[in-house]
Parts: structure tokens; C-alpha cells; sequence
């Protein structure tokens, strides 16, 4: 085991807006201080702070030099807690919540579910820990303590589905006052959600009371523009976990804990719920916003006389805007667990499996609303390339690419045909011409609104509206102007092809209006600007790599000097399937250096 002074010697460089907050966030050891700046609402009195402490520089330099100390999970108490169970000899386990993947030979890679156990936890960045022969470094973030920790091993990575089969004798085995080993562990994990939640619903009141209301005083700093990006809606989120957090109350037996009915609760907040989509999506927004205010020195000192003044943890403020994040992927972790020790004679169990079964629809909503905002930048710097361009942006109308293929458009009234490519988004089809000598330039020719129009399959002979004989050919008719446009693919499978794309785009068009999702002004405006920065610089931007710096060439065991960009969304299920867009994009349209 690496000793504590190699830790001090060897200084972390954090890497900004993607380490991991703990849900479970409260702060102890705090020393009351005489008279406290803030007023009655919530807000930050300007004159007290200058009166009682000075500037907001003052009291920022002035707590900085206290050395207060702030327990959360991963430092502070429960990290020497941590230790001395390693000490005594005791094995410590800890769950994986995201994936790690890691191109470092001296760092852990795993995968969400897995079960790692804790040899180090000296650091409260980065732990040691093995998983069968394998051991390294990994980020404490990215697990959480298992919650019954004398479960045996061999047990825990069974499947849900397996757990149905319980062994028999687990039944017959007694813990405590007449419960099985079971109850015991079913009670151990309602504590845990229970308790979760309240110490949730402290952190956003933290951050609404804490943060918003004394932004909200300083108009000078702060519009109300900015105040929505760096928080978006998590207000609504606020209130929403707190009617929760009740009904689950009211369903937890105090003195029977296994006995609580929780599932239910879940299944009736499950709509509730995806609101956290536009926070999830909105995250990204903040981050950058907090990074561009972060360089004035006025503007970290206010974040930091906040959270003083609120006693927060010492965690900066991008790092408890991602608790929310984070927190819509633990609950179907939770609830896996919960019907794991459930069971199947219990009153909650067909409750707690739906509820499961809800909280992963939930999360691959947000997952698939995620994935469709990365994508608009692709698409900004598909039509940064395209020569021409005429009219509104793609990203006006448009958020995904759902296919493209070089088709033959015959139009009225010559019935000429000409070679184009096309490319369906969801709202649209766009219409592009080749270079006749470069062939990887495209020119902007046209497009059609495909809300107005409906796909006619053509057969094979002579069609009678444009008098011409087509083959694997189809229509589209424009409902109000009875415009036709008449398309020819070159083989059956493509024109098969076409005609399931249109019906995929109608779909994700209804399902988009069903689900409430939507691109902001700023979003796109965003996406555009970077793709007009790019392409005026001649090459698309480098490709990062998270652990390309990692110290490799050590022989003993070193710590990492950068924290790996989270994978908030990932859960303990198999992975999509990669989105197919650059492969369009790319075989079809090579982008202009």
C-alpha cells in the first residue's frame, strides 16, 4: 500500500467541469461565526460583508486561511473510516456507477456494475483497488461503497434475473430479531435510498438558497439569461424531489424497514422525472458559462463567499451542478439493488420491477436527448462545408441526420433528371450537387419540408404524371400545393431503404413532439459559431485524449495527474449502438480541408 506521503508529493491537476460530486453532500466541523452577512431571504448583503469582513476577497482569503475541513464521501470522515477498515483488515467493496475506461496500464478500467475492492483510499481522488487479478488506480467518483458490505462476493455480480432462483437457504439464515439474512439486506438498501434522498434534498436547497437567490440580488453581475444557463431548470427539479422524498416517507415502516412499499413511488413520479432531461442537456451550457465567468476574479469570489456562507462543502460550484446528473443514473442502480433483496412473496416486488423498468426509460430518454445535442455539432460543421449555402441553417428545423444516398430527381416540365445527393433530417431534405472536377465538394441546390409532404411508392413501367418509364423509383407530394417530386434509386434495396428512412423520420418527428424535446437558440447559435471557427481554420480540430499524458514509463505505481472525463450517462446494460452519422457523412461527402 502506497503510504501518505506519496500522495503529498505528487500534486493532482484537476481537470475542470467533469470530476465527480458525491449525492450524499453535507458539511461538519463548521465554526459558527459571530454574525452572519446574510439577509433574511437568502440574499448576499453587499454592506455586511464589506462591514463585518470586508470585500468578498476578504472573506474568501479569510476562510481559505481558517483550514476548515469538510467531510463528504471520498475525503474527509468517511474516507478515514475507509482507511482504518483497510488497516484492520477488513475487505471494502465499492460498486462501479459509470464505465472507466483507461489506455493507462497502471489505472483499473471497468465497467458499470462492476465490484472493486478497495486496497487504498488514502487519496481522496484517486483509490487503489483490485478486481480479480488486476489492480491500479481508479477514480474514488466513480463508485460508491457497496451498501452491505459482508454480502459475499461470489453473490453480488449475479443478474436480476437470476436472483429469482434465490437459494433456498438464504431464507432459513436469521439476522437479529427474526429477520433473514435478506430483510436485513433489503433494509440496509431502503435506509440507503431513503437517506440519499433527504441528504439530495439538502444539496438542492444548498444550491437554490444558497447560490440562485444571492445571484439573484446581484444584478450587476448577474441577467437572468445567465442565471437560467448556469442553472437551469434546477429549481423545478427542487420541487419536484421534495414531493418525492414525502411519498417515499410515508411508504417507509420505521420499524420494519424490508416491510417498505417504494416502488410504487417511483412508477408515480416516473413523468415528473424527465425534467431532468432539459437539465442534462442544458449542463453543458453551464459549464462553459461558468468557465467564462471563473476568469474574473470578482466572480470566483462571490461563488466561494456563497458557499461559505451556506456551509457547503469545499467543492466548486460546476461541481454540485452535476449532482443532479448524476443522480437520475443512480436510481435505476438503486432499484436493481432493492429487487435483488426483494422478494417475489413481497407486496413491493412486481412494484420495484416496473419501477426499475421505468427508471432505465427514463435514463435512456435522457441518454437519446443527450446524444441528440452532440450530434447538432456535427451537423453545424456538415453545413460549414457545404458550398452555397442558401436560406435558414440545418439547426433551425432540424436535430438528427436520418439518412443520405445519391438519388436521381426527375422534375417537371422537360422531365430532366439530374444526379444529387440527399440528406434526410427530421423536418427536412436537402438537396446537394457535386463538384464535377472535385468530387468531395458539394453545392447547395434546394431542400424540401417534408412536413407537407407524403412518400408514394412507384412501380416499375412507365409513370403517368412525368410520362417517362422509371424503375425502383418513389414520390413526393406536397398535400397543399400538389407539387410532385419524383425520385429514381439505383437499385431495389436503396429505394427500400429510402422509403423506411421517411418513415423513420415521421417517426422521430411524432416522438420529438411527444417528449417535448427542442434545441435552444443558444445551443445552435453556439453550434454554428464553433463550426464557423473551424472551417475558417482550415482543418477540423485534434481529437483529444484523455490519458495520452498519463505517466506510463513509471515503474512504481504513480498517481494519475488527471481526472478522465465522466461518463455520467452510462449504466449497467449493454451499449448503443454507435451512432452511424460521420459514416454517412464521411463516405458520401469528404469534408474540404
Amino acid at each position: 500500500i502506497i503510504s501518505a506521503v506519496a500522495f503529498d508529493i505528487l500534486p493532482l491537476k484537476l481537470h475542470p467541469f467533469s470530476q465527480s460530486t458525491p449525492t450524499g453532500l453535507d458539511c461538519v466541523g463548521w465554526k459558527q461565526r459571530t454574525s452572519s452577512p446574510v439577509i433574511a431571504d437568502g440574499a448576499l448583503d453587499k454592506t455586511a460583508l464589506t462591514d463585518d469582513v470586508g470585500s468578498e476577497e476578504d472573506l474568501y482569503e479569510d476562510f481559505r486561511s481558517s483550514n476548515h475541513r469538510y467531510g463528504h464521501p471520498g475525503g474527509g470522515g468517511e474516507q478515514l473510516a475507509i482507511n482504518e477498515l483497510i488497516s484492520d483488515g477488513s475487505v471494502v467493496y465499492a460498486e462501479a456507477l459509470w464505465d472507466h475506461v483507461t489506455m493507462d496500464d497502471q489505472e483499473l478500467g471497468f465497467k458499470a456494475g462492476d465490484v472493486i475492492e478497495v486496497m487504498d483510499a488514502t487519496n481522496k481522488e484517486w483509490w487503489w483497488g483490485r478486481i480479480l487479478d488486476s489492480e491500479g488506480w481508479f477514480p474514488a467518483s466513480f463508485v460508491r461503497l457497496r451498501v452491505n458490505q459482508d454480502e459475499p462476493m461470489e453473490d453480488y455480480p449475479l443478474k436480476v434475473e437470476g436472483d429469482k432462483e434465490d437459494d433456498a437457504s438464504s431464507g432459513t439464515r436469521r439476522f437479529g430479531m427474526g429477520q433473514t439474512t435478506k430483510d436485513q439486506m433489503r433494509t440496509n438498501v431502503i435506509n440507503e435510498i431513503i437517506s440519499t434522498e433527504r441528504d439530495y434534498i439538502k444539496h438542492l436547497k444548498d444550491i437554490c438558497e444558497g447560490y440562485i437567490k444571492q445571484c439573484r440580488k446581484r444584478a450587476d453581475m448577474f441577467t437572468e439569461e445567465q442565471l437560467k444557463t448556469i442553472f437551469g431548470n434546477i429549481e423545478d427539479i427542487y420541487r419536484c424531489q421534495k414531493k418525492f422524498v414525502k411519498a417515499l416517507e410515508k411508504k417507509f415502516n420505521k420499524d420494519h424497514p424490508h416491510l417498505s412499499e417504494v416502488g410504487s413511488c417511483f412508477l408515480e413520479y416516473q413523468t415528473e422525472f424527465q425534467i431532468y432531461s432539459e437539465y442534462c442537456n442544458n449542463h453543458p451550457n453551464a459549464c462553459m458559462e461558468l468557465s467564462r465567468l471563473t476568469k474574473v476574479n470578482k466572480y470566483v469570489y462571490f461563488f466561494e463567499a456563497c458557499r461559505l456562507l451556506q456551509k457547503m462543502i469545499d467543492i466548486s460550484l460546476d461541481g454540485f451542478l452535476l449532482t443532479p446528473v448524476q443522480k437520475i443514473c443512480k436510481y435505476p442502480l438503486q432499484l436493481a439493488e432493492l429487487l435483488k433483496y426483494t422478494n417475489p412473496q413481497h407486496r413491493d416486488f412486481k412494484d420495484v420491477e416496473a419501477a426499475l423498468n421505468a427508471m432505465k426509460n427514463v435514463a435512456r430518454l435522457i441518454n437519446e436527448r443527450k446524444r441528440r445535442l452532440e450530434n447538432i455539432d456535427k451537423i453545424a460543421q456538415w453545413q460549414s462545408s457545404i458550398e452555397d449555402w442558401e436560406g435558414e441553417d440545418v439547426l433551425v428545423r432540424s436535430s438528427e441526420l436520418i439518412y443520405s444516398g445519391e438519388l436521381t430527381k426527375i422534375s417537371h416540365p422537360q422531365a430532366k433528371s439530374q444526379q444529387r445527393m440527399f440528406f434526410l433530417f427530421d423536418h427536412q431534405l436537402v438537396c446537394c450537387k457535386k463538384d464535377l472536377l472535385r468530387r468531395d465538394i458539394l453545392y447547395y441546390k434546394s431542400r424540401i419540408n417534408m412536413d407537407e409532404m407524403e412518400i408514394l411508392e412507384v412501380e416499375d413501367g412507365k409513370d403517368k404524371d412525368f410520362n417517362i418509364s422509371v424503375k425502383n423509383a418513389f414520390k413526393l407530394h406536397c398535400r397543399e400545393s400538389e407539387e410532385v417530386h419524383l425520385f429514381c434509386a439505383k437499385k431495389p434495396e436503396q429505394k427500400q431503404r429510402w422509403l423506411k428512412a421517411f418513415e423513420n423520420e415521421r417517426r422521430q418527428v411524432q416522438l420529438d413532439q411527444e417528449t417535448g424535446f427542442s434545441i435552444t437558440e443558444m445551443q445552435k447559435k453556439q453550434a454554428m459559431l464553433n463550426a464557423s471557427k473551424q472551417h475558417h481554420s482550415g482543418k477540423p480540430k485534434a481529437v483529444t485524449r484523455p490519458y495520452y499524458d498519463f505517466l506510463m514509463r513509471q515503474k512504481h505505481p504513480t498517481l494519475p495527474t488527471t481526472l478522465p472525463q465522466q461518463q455520467v450517462f452510462m449504466l449497467a446494460e449493454p451499449k448503443r449502438k454507435p451512432s452511424n452519422f460521420w459514416q454517412n457523412i464521411s463516405r458520401l461527402t469528404p469534408f474540404r480541408k
